[in-house]
């Protein structure tokens, strides 16, 4: 995810060029929260899976089991005429995902297995790695997040690049067709989607996450044992866990869609070294809109 502070080159920072369009737009500290988030969140995907796997259903409400009728989602793999088959079932609709969710492997080794070991961090069966590497990567987003949130309101980052304003608002219909065109203005700004969307990520979907994984933790019941009835139970808050992990990746595909679509070149030397070429004066005045 990529966030934005507006900062003049420090003494520390290249030199920078003659060429007026390049500027200096990511600090070192927005380069390197960006790829704690990013390394955090894939690890934290990866064990994630293998964690699910474990339990490869989810219910709504504080308890599940065979006298309860609230599964809204599950995983897994039935004997059938045909062989071993797997499917995933949604809202009690049943798809047939054999190769890729419930029955998987190599050709005459396949086993039954939510996700595929491919996409689980370890490959193999081992729920106590997944939570290590889960809850280390975690505690290491969760942290960043807060020292990020509390610099952005001390240096004005938060204000000046996130928070939208009434012009944002009257541009969005022509963010909207410029994004559907994959028309972009290469400027310092972000537009009133990628506020929307960057705001979203950064203060509903990974708030919400880590809220509720404690409130899955047993070992926090104590500590905030209003945190389960506030989400609907254990597995209500399991569930929601999950839905936003399915809206993060999500959001990363539409982020790196947009960034290929961007100009992949620019937007990584940006979020690498901090340097970011604009739009000719010509082009960008009076359009404040800035690509993925």
């Amino acid at each position: 995810m990529e966030t934005v502070a507006r900062s003049q080159p420090t003494a520390g920072a290249d030199a920078a060029p003659k060429d007026a369009t390049l500027i200096y737009r990511q600090s070192r500290w927005t380069r390197l929260t960006h790829w704690l988030w990013a390394i955090s969140l894939f690890f934290m995907l990866l064990s994630g899976l293998q964690i699910f796997n474990a339990r490869p259903q989810l219910y709504i409400g504080k308890e599940s089991g065979f006298d309860y009728n609230n599964t809204v989602f599950a995983i897994g793999a039935e004997n059938t005429a045909t062989g071993t088959r797997g499917y995933t079932e949604i809202f009690g609709k049943r798809f047939d995902t054999t190769g890729v969710l419930g029955w998987s492997g190599p050709a005459g080794q396949e086993t039954a297995r939510g996700f595929p070991s491919w996409a689980t961090i370890p490959s193999y069966y081992d729920l106590g790695t997944a939570r290590v590497v889960h809850f280390f990567f975690a505690w290491i987003l969760s942290t960043t997040l807060v020292v990020w949130l509390v610099a952005s309101v001390i240096n004005g980052h938060l204000r000046r690049d996130l928070a939208p304003r009434i012009d944002d608002l009257k541009r969005l219909p022509r963010d909207i067709v410029n994004h559907a065109k994959l028309k972009f203005h290469h400027t310092r700004e972000y537009n009133t989607l990628q506020k929307t969307a960057y705001g979203g990520v950064l203060f509903v979907l990974l708030p919400l996450m880590i809220i509720t994984g404690l409130a899955m933790s047993p070992s926090m019941n104590s500590v905030l044992p209003f945190l389960n009835d506030l989400l609907g139970g254990r597995q209500t808050a399991r569930t929601i866990h999950f839905v936003v992990m399915v809206l993060l990746v999500g959001f990363f595909i539409i982020h790196m869609l947009m960034i290929l679509a961007a100009g992949p070149i620019n937007e990584l030397r940006s979020i690498i070294t901090g340097w970011y070429r604009t739009d000719p004066p010509a082009h960008s005045d009076n359009t404040p809109e800035r690509s993925a």
